[in-house]
């Protein structure tokens, strides 16, 4: 009984998956077997009675056509040898100029009726003697001298072997614009066994290909290799004088065993081989079919696509009614989800009907929980940022600072210094039009350098020149963009804050490139303060600024914000010797060439 009952809860835990996975796998199998029968039942008979028989002729029928050339090649070559006027001209020497012309005439004579024997293939007929006496029927065909054609390759494995007419792959070169099968027989006299001369017929791989090129088509390729595995013809261009010794060796193997054909996996495609030894040429004709591609052709898609098409609806059928009648507890749950409160998160589903339904709904409920907390995260980071924006955007300009800087200006007209007082006003219309706008616009080191001139102008003119501002601007970093007001603060800070004890000193501002890095010092010789920790602004405590409310701090998380992390603000200080800070951004170059090639200094 209890092992009945566990069989029982597991069956019912798992009922949807068991019975899907049941229909499933039977739907499959069907179709697979039926479409294998189908296929292995069509593929093996058509393509053994068709392609089979058929190629097989097909090379019969080619190798008839290379048989015929061959013939007419070897009656051509006969008649060459037993050609009386042809051994007399390629014999003599010491002949006299019109002795000469005369030989040249007979030759021609019988070349050109030995020629049409040969004529109709397309092929060239040459004719060469010992007496460097060469004659060429179609010159233009193969256009080579009694020099080149002495010393050729050709030439002398055909001397080397006098009694047999050989088949040459002669490849494109200087002389010959494609590829050339030449025939080749040395010229000897019988009771001597002396050689006067070499007979050679030409024919361009194009013209030898029409022997076979009927024949073939994008499944069905035909190569003619030679003795050495290279591939002297094909219908495909690109294999022409390729090595190809892997189906050389299985060429031999299907003729040597009289095999029908032989599977072979070349050229990255598995075909079916089937071969034919021209022993005339020695060379191996060789027939490659694509079984994908025929297999393609053969199977009757149709039948398949209905077979497929009635087995799927069949399963569709059987598989929505089954699963219609289990899966109510996962409608309800979809339900649920769909009609849920919008947008409201916090309202989880209820973990009710089937094992698989609980799980999905358990799922479904931490996932709204993490959801959640990402979107608590996310509300709370914008609302710091848009505090941060704000905070920004309303403290940009001190009101005390324009209220006193036009009370001094006021005080300098009414003591006559007016091009001072008109210095001062321009500076100040110039800084409050920059520092109005957008606080988050980026600007260039030059309109950046121009604002704290004006902010320094300001500041002497009411407070006197004891502290003395320098600025060195490398030339190449005029144009660079960097964020408004990011060196104000500093500069300000150290006009109001660096200098209590000491009445007079310096403040450098220097702005340079460091490597793929824009690097901004402010250096000045006040009283210095007390650092610790990593020397970053951490350790700096917040002052009032008089112009600005971006401080120190702001400074460095706008730059973090823009940025990321590795860029930032770094302060190191020592009482009675001054503060240094370095201020790091991207180099970012504007179109606007810098007016200067020489260090900027004021």
């Amino acid at each position: 009984m209890k092992m009945k009952k566990k069989a029982f809860l597991i069956l019912r835990n798992n009922s949807l998956f068991i019975k899907m996975f049941l229909i499933m796998v039977i739907s499959i199998v069907a179709v697979s077997l039926l479409i294998t029968f189908s296929s292995i039942r069509m593929s093996s008979n058509l393509f053994m009675d068709t392609f089979s028989i058929s190629n097989t002729k097909a090379l019969e029928q080619i190798e008839t056509q290379f048989e015929d050339y061959s013939y007419a090649i070897v009656g051509a070559t006969h008649e060459v040898q037993n050609n009386g006027t042809v051994k007399r001209v390629l014999t003599q020497t010491n002949a006299s100029t019109l002795e000469t012309y005369r030989s040249y005439h007979d030759i021609s004579q019988q070349i050109e009726r030995i020629y049409r024997t040969v004529e109709s293939y397309d092929a060239n007929m040459i004719v060469l003697g010992n007496n460097e006496r060469l004659y060429n029927v179609n010159y233009s065909n193969w256009p080579v001298s009694w020099e080149v054609l002495r010393n050729h390759p050709i030439t002398e494995y055909t001397v080397n072997r006098p009694n047999t007419l050989l088949y040459q792959y002669l490849p494109s070169t200087s002389f010959t614009d494609e590829p050339m099968i030449v025939a080749t027989k040395a010229l000897m006299e019988r009771s001597t066994g002396e050689i006067y001369g070499v007979l050679y017929f030409p024919i361009r791989e194009a013209q030898l290909k029409q022997f076979y090129e009927g024949y073939t088509s994008a499944e069905n390729e035909v190569l003619l290799v030679d003795a050495t595995g290279k591939i002297v013809s094909s219908n495909k261009q690109e294999l022409i004088g390729e090595e190809a010794t892997d189906i050389l060796a299985m060429a031999k193997e299907v003729d040597e065993e009289q095999l029908e054909f032989k599977d072979a996996h070349v050229f990255d495609t598995d075909y079916l081989l089937m071969s034919q030894y021209l022993p005339t040429y020695n060379m191996y004709l060789v027939n490659l079919v694509d079984k994908d591609a025929v297999l393609d052709n053969l199977i009757n898609t149709k039948e398949i696509l209905l077979i497929s098409l009635g087995i799927v609806l069949l399963a569709v059928i059987v598989v929505f009614i089954i699963s219609r009648r289990m899966t109510n507890s996962i409608s309800r749950l979809v339900k649920q989800i769909s009609t849920m409160a919008k947008h409201d998160f916090n309202m989880p589903v209820a973990e009710t009907g089937g094992y698989e339904a609980k799980k999905i709904a358990n799922a479904f409920n931490s996932m709204l929980s993490e959801l959640q907390e990402y979107v608590d995260l996310v509300v709370l980071a914008q609302q710091k940022q848009r505090s941060a924006e704000l905070m920004a955007l309303q403290h940009q300009i001190n009101p005390h600072f324009i209220y006193n800087t036009l009370a001094s200006i006021k005080f300098m007209i009414q003591q006559g210094k007016k091009e001072k007082a008109t210095d001062m006003i321009h500076a100040l219309i110039s800084l409050l039009q920059n520092a109005l706008s957008n606080v988050e616009q980026t600007i260039t080191v030059e309109q950046e350098i121009t604002d704290l001139k004006n902010y320094v102008l300001i500041n002497q003119s009411r407070y006197g020149d004891g502290i003395k501002v320098n600025f060195f601007i490398s030339p190449d970093c005029l144009d660079c963009q960097l964020p408004k007001l990011i060196l104000q603060p500093f500069i300000e800070n150290a006009f109001f804050h660096a200098f209590n004890e000491k009445k007079e000193g310096f403040v450098q501002i220097l702005v340079s490139q460091k490597g793929d890095n824009l690097l901004c010092e402010i250096v000045d010789t006040g009283d210095g303060m007390e650092m610790k920790g990593d020397h970053t602004k951490e350790d700096i405590k917040e002052k009032r600024h008089l112009f600005s409310g971006i401080g120190i701090r702001n400074v460095h998380e706008r730059i973090q914000l823009l940025y990321g992390e590795q860029y930032g603000v770094e302060i190191t200080s020592e009482i009675g010797k001054g503060t240094k800070v370095k201020v790091e951004l991207p180099f970012q170059k504007t179109d606007i060439p810098a007016n200067s090639n020489k260090i900027t200094s004021i």
